[in-house]
């Protein structure tokens, strides 16, 4: 009797979640996607350079300059976005200008 208690076959898993679980579920998703797209929405700026993108455009930018040093990255972004990029080192905004 005991060993039947404890064997989980012995229980539905179903009826342990209450059938009001899905419905609740919904505006938490509806909620968390809001709050998601706020989080990741942005003012476009009129400089060209990699896209802020929830904090990775930044994480890349200067994992980039530490990689490739500050010449090879400042001729890649020059290559890539024209004379005149904003990247991030440190997390500080700071603009690449060259000709």
């Amino acid at each position: 009797m005991v060993l039947e208690a404890l064997n989980p076959l012995h229980y539905n898993i179903t009826s342990l979640v209450p059938a009001t679980m899905p419905v609740a579920t919904v505006p938490i998703l509806i909620l968390m996607c809001f709050l998601f797209l706020i989080w990741n929405h942005e003012e476009t700026s009129s400089v060209p350079g990699p896209g802020y993108c929830m904090g990775i455009g930044p994480l890349i930018s200067h994992g980039r300059f530490l990689w490739m040093g500050v010449g090879k990255a400042c001729n890649y972004y020059n290559r890539t976005y024209g004379e005149f990029v904003r990247v991030w080192i440190s997390g500080e905004e700071t603009f690449i200008i060259s000709k």
